[in-house]
């Protein structure tokens, strides 16, 4: 039987706005005409789905795993489980790296490291058409959903993905610009087993007692991998910024520094091999 928009919104049981993202999706009836038409009658097999959507939200499902998708940088990816969530303030990470990667310089070549559903390395190509960019992740199944998004919205662009932990099947591979948002949640912290984060990959999230071990990896083995002058940027946690930058300059890398994201939050720290 077919109900109205108010009638299915009132009775999802879930937050208004992602009830209108569900019920948008089991449609196909645009969010706008949805919120403007609140008498609008929905057909009883879209309903029936937007049920089935709203019960997964109930029990904790993200809304990004129940559509198959996110949208990152004005572009919208394709998600499942086997890949982390994309984050808005991830894009930081993305406006730094362009920052810091000369646009004349044709044939320069990035390295995105835990690229997970390509967010970073796609977004990068995209923006950089001069650049050559590896993406490598230790999961099979999350390079598999990095691929689908690469053909789907950079099919023209020179992008590479490897399956690689960090910098293991990189063999003497140097880089004009090395990016990346590895994991870096405390193994114990008590987040991990709350909201969203229940659903998503845990290698993708924890990295040690200090969620400090993949940055630590990553910091230590990338002067091997950076060319002269070439920067390092990674993401990390809100209070891991100190840590990073002593990381790096004992890594024996220039210039480390800290940037805050637009909430105030120290969130990507980075640093430059010697010119």
């Amino acid at each position: 039987m077919a109900a109205s928009v108010a009638a299915l919104l009132a009775n999802a049981g879930i937050d208004a706005r992602e009830a209108r993202l569900l019920l948008a999706a089991a449609s196909g009836v645009a969010t706008a005409l949805l919120a403007a038409f609140p008498e609008r009658e929905i057909e009883a097999g879209a309903a029936r789905r937007f049920a089935a959507m709203a019960r997964r939200r109930a029990e904790g499902v993200p809304v990004a795993y129940i559509l198959g998708r996110r949208e990152f940088y004005s572009r919208e990816f394709a998600v499942t489980p086997d890949v982390l969530i994309p984050r808005p303030e991830t894009e930081l990470l993305v406006e730094l790296a362009l920052q810091h990667i000369a646009p004349q310089a044709a044939g320069a070549s990035a390295l995105d490291l835990g690229t997970g559903s390509g967010i970073v390395a796609i977004t990068l190509a995209c923006e950089a058409p001069h650049l050559r960019v590896t993406g490598v992740d230790a999961s099979a199944a999350a390079l598999a959903v990095a691929r689908g998004n690469a053909q789907r919205l950079a099919p023209e662009r020179n992008i590479d993905f490897v399956l690689s932990d960090w910098f293991g099947a990189l063999g003497e591979a140097r880089y004009d610009l090395i990016v990346g948002n590895p994991p870096y949640v405390a193994a114990g912290d008590e987040h991990l087993v709350q909201g969203d984060l229940r659903y998503e990959p845990p290698t993708a999230l924890a990295a040690g007692p200090a969620g400090l071990d993949a940055l630590a990896q990553i910091i230590t083995q990338a002067p091997r991998h950076l060319k002269p002058g070439a920067w390092l940027l990674l993401e990390h946690g809100y209070d891991q910024g100190a840590a990073c930058r002593q990381l790096l300059a004992a890594a024996g890398l220039q210039e480390a520094r800290t940037w805050r994201d637009l909430a105030g939050i120290e969130r990507v720290s980075g640093a430059k091999a010697h010119d």
